[in-house]
């Protein structure tokens, strides 16, 4: 093809063979915005924490136990030089941890000036949730113990993962209660 003289009708000729060859612009999907946690299991019930209340997950470190405490209170360990509190959030509950202490872990949150660890059954990790699958409402399998510390849930794939509050259990005065 023989270009024409003109220079403004040569960058007409490139535009015209470009937009004849140019392949269509992707498929334009919704994004839905996201919302994600910590996934862990407590009284038998799938839990989420928020990501940005719980700063990391440990095994059950070397700790000491403390005299006259309550029996929730498994006791204190040092995590890289900074005493963490350590609470069977389990038996806070009124139940107990299973037997399988491979599973068990240390969700750590650190909450103004609350530093403290909270130890649950077992952690699956970070999930993330479209947030147009939360709904208010507590799920009606919460179990009882858990309910002043629920806020919602969110339904993925026929599972039900209700959202586990820190900051409802810190504003709790019996957790504060750690005296036996």
């Amino acid at each position: 093809m023989e270009l024409p003289a003109d220079p403004f009708q040569q960058l007409l000729t490139y535009a015209n063979r470009s937009v004849a060859v140019a392949t269509g612009l992707p498929q334009q999907t919704e994004i839905v915005p996201e919302w994600t946690g910590i996934a862990f299991t407590l009284c038998g019930a799938q839990l989420v924490a928020p990501m940005g209340q719980v700063t990391e997950i440990l095994t059950i470190p070397a700790h000491t136990r403390l005299p006259s405490v309550q029996d929730w209170v498994r006791g204190i360990a040092n995590v890289r030089g900074r005493l963490l509190p350590l609470m069977d959030m389990e038996a806070f509950l009124g139940g107990t941890l299973g037997r399988d202490r491979k599973e068990h872990r240390v969700l750590v949150l650190e909450l103004g000036e609350l530093y403290s660890g909270l130890i649950v059954s077992s952690v699956r990790g970070m999930e993330t949730f479209p947030v147009d699958l939360y709904s208010a409402g507590v799920p009606e399998e919460t179990p009882e113990p858990l309910l002043p510390y629920i806020e919602g849930a969110y339904q993925r794939d026929g599972e039900r993962w209700s959202v586990f509050s820190p900051e409802k259990l810190i504003q709790d005065d019996r957790f504060y209660n750690v005296a036996a």
